[in-house]
């Protein structure tokens, strides 16, 4: 009997992790195996190569990442070490092992001065200590491990963990008013749909090694995402624009990421459901 790809997922408590252990029943053809930063430091090379020498793992999907956009401003080198030198590291293991490796990146990897969306080639200028170390990332993937797919996303969210559409419930529940930004503007991204990409990549049999973008469709700003999270709840909370300039942070926002996603769509057939529509499964799921 032919044994089961293995399929390694660091950053498993991670929002996309997280959305990828949901899927595993879905994928039977696979043996996943989920490890955590107290599983394994990914930074750590020799600890990473002993892992890799005792599961031989066909397959390494990367969701460990520093996501903490205005802390990293201030804890340069941790950003650095999560998403730049760990990224190197697993790369590097990931050629010695003939593994397959897919990275996630992410839409700071931009300056947000563009006006239309940008495509894989598009020139890189992050603004932020995280959109620096998460390109410094990208550019280990490829010099360790050229054979490596990277994924740039944007504005990630889900039922798990940390992120925009489950702060913005809360706050509604609890204020009757509400200032959200209303002049950055890019494409929400489901992690549950980002997962099922993923797994339909590595079900496909292709290997098309490169960077590629994927978020759900639609250009919208944070307040349109706002106002729609408040009519799909059927919350009654104020939701008011404002420019960023009324809401300054540590690190600097791209004003616009809508990333183009015609690349991934014709390489993998990947299907990209609009943002709205997976709003509102995310918004059921949490019921």
């Amino acid at each position: 009997m032919k044994s089961k790809h293995k399929i390694l997922i660091t950053g498993s408590n991670g929002q996309l992790g997280k959305e990828l252990k949901r899927l595993e029943n879905s994928f039977p053809q696979f043996n996943f195996i989920f490890l955590s930063r107290e599983d394994l430091p990914i930074h750590h090379y020799e600890l990473v190569r002993n892992f890799f020498k005792g599961y031989q793992p066909q397959f390494l999907i990367n969701c460990a990442a520093y996501t903490a956009v205005d802390r990293a401003e201030s804890e340069k080198e941790l950003a650095f070490q999560v998403n730049g030198e760990s990224v190197g590291v697993l790369a590097a293991v990931c050629k010695e092992y003939q593994t397959k490796f897919i990275h996630i990146s992410t839409d700071y990897v931009f300056d947000g001065t563009a006006t239309v969306p940008y495509k894989e080639d598009s020139l890189t200028n992050p603004q932020s200590v995280y959109g620096a170390s998460k390109l410094e990332g990208e550019k280990e993937a490829l010099r360790f491990n050229p054979d490596s797919i990277i994924i740039r996303t944007s504005w990630v969210y889900s039922e798990f963990g940390k992120n925009f559409v489950k702060t913005m419930l809360k706050l509604m529940n609890e204020r009757e008013e509400l200032n959200v930004v209303s002049d950055q503007f890019g494409s929400p991204t489901y992690a549950a749909d980002l997962a099922e990409a993923i797994l339909q990549i590595i079900s496909s049999g292709q290997w098309h090694p490169g960077i590629y973008h994927y978020s759900n469709e639609g250009k919208i700003s944070w307040y349109e995402f706002a106002v729609a999270i408040k009519a799909l709840s059927g919350n009654v909370c104020k939701v008011n624009p404002i420019p960023t300039s009324q809401y300054p942070t540590p690190a600097k926002r791209p004003a616009y990421s809508v990333l183009d996603k015609t690349k991934i769509q014709s390489a993998f057939s990947v299907r990209i459901k609009d943002w709205k529509t997976s709003l509102e499964t995310c918004l059921s799921r949490l019921k």
